[in-house]
């Protein structure tokens, strides 16, 4: 996007705009994996491993999302808890106030899709993880969803109910209503 202004958004953002609400919590969690204070539970859950370090300088919904697994939860559990919910109203919010989603019709702006096509551009999903930072598995697990959570952390994202039956970051964008649509996202 020459000529315009530069926009720095987090990989959650950037998550939330590529697929949704279901997207942008999924990067929160493997941010707190990553940060070993998340790790699998039971069949197909996820659960704290302890009080997070740092947790003020943690984006929101990070934090929320944290907070939230007081006790094991899947992922669809965790979604539907008020604490994560409100968190990605907030930073849906944020991302319209940016001009870079739409309330109605609930969507993608051209400038979001543009940021979305130069990031991809910029940062190509990685070959495997040797070599990958913790920021870019985030990214990549933002911009390239599924395929990169079973390349670059794929116990975790199998174990954890992320991937594979019941688990997908391949949903929709959520309209005002908390519902989904399908967005192409090319």
């Amino acid at each position: 996007m020459s000529g315009g202004p530069t926009i720095r958004l987090q990989p959650h953002e950037v998550a939330l705009l590529r697929g949704g609400r279901r997207a942008a919590v999924t990067v929160a969690v493997v941010a707190l994996h990553l940060r070993g204070e998340v790790r699998a539970g039971r069949r197909g859950t996820m659960r704290t491993s302890g009080v997070a370090a740092g947790a003020g300088a943690l984006p929101h919904l990070t934090r929320a999302v944290h907070s939230a697994l007081y006790r094991p939860a899947g992922l669809r559990q965790l979604l539907e808890r008020q604490g994560v919910g409100q968190a990605v109203v907030e930073l849906r919010g944020d991302l319209v106030a940016a001009g870079l989603l739409r309330r109605v019709p609930p969507g993608r702006t051209r400038a979001a899709r543009g940021l979305l096509k130069s990031l991809r551009g910029q940062l190509p999903l990685p070959v495997g993880r040797e070599g990958v930072s913790p920021e870019e598995v985030l990214l990549a697990v933002a911009l390239y969803g599924d395929r990169a959570l079973t390349l670059l952390v794929p116990r975790f994202a199998g174990a954890a109910g992320l991937v594979g039956r019941g688990g997908s970051t391949e949903w929709g964008l959520p309209g005002p209503s908390g519902g989904g649509f399908v967005c192409g996202v090319g």
